[in-house]
């Protein structure tokens, strides 16, 4: 089924299955797609968000359970408290979906780095998010919110048509008022044309 997703300036993408169809002003959409399912979003779409620090994430981090909180709290653990937890093979991909579902959440549609730990490859393989390359250690402090990182967001390249259907929604006038309020006020975050989050 064909969708076209609008935000609050008018600018759609057309998705079908896993790819942009077509990109432009609702109104042209709708005329040229007209048995199109729409679906309008308060805000701004973009492209998303690239979180330059992927394996300081999922590799070096464990994001705990909600049932673990009473013990380790809500914050990913990182340094010796990631040192002092017992971590195999199904804890690391547990903690690993969990930071994914996290980064979705804000508006992150793909992750820098490499992964070498397979519970963590399997995560992200299965999420869907895109894994793009990098040089060397980007700085600042790896956050679950690329705005939080204290380094230049990155965008993935515009969608276009025939690109992935990757993209984010957030719920803000303008890209001065996204970089003010981050990736916090995303609304809808949609990865290979599935919405993977959905602001309640």
């Amino acid at each position: 089924m064909l969708t076209i997703h609008a935000d609050s300036r008018g600018r759609a993408l057309a998705v079908r299955g896993e790819w942009v169809l077509d990109a432009g002003p609702l109104e042209e959409l709708s005329a040229a797609h007209p048995l199109a399912r729409v679906r309008q979003w308060p805000g701004i779409l973009t492209p998303g968000l690239v979180n330059l620090h992927g394996p300081e994430l999922l590799e070096q981090a464990y994001h705990p359970d909600p049932r673990e909180a009473d013990e380790l709290g809500t914050e990913p653990l990182t340094g010796d408290a990631l040192a002092a937890l017992a971590m195999d093979e199904a804890r690391w991909g547990a903690g690993a979906r969990r930071g994914l579902q996290r980064m979705l959440a804000r508006g992150t549609v793909a992750v820098a780095g490499t992964f070498g730990n397979r519970a963590v490859v399997t995560a992200v393989r299965r999420s869907g998010i895109g894994v793009v390359g990098r040089l060397g250690v980007p700085g600042g402090v790896p956050s679950l919110d690329p705005f939080d990182a204290g380094v230049p967001v990155e965008f993935p390249p515009p969608r276009e048509s025939g690109s992935a259907a990757r993209f984010a929604v957030f719920d803000v006038r303008d890209e001065a008022e996204l970089a003010e309020r981050g990736g916090g006020s995303c609304v809808v975050t949609v990865v290979a044309g599935r919405i993977v989050y959905r602001r309640r």
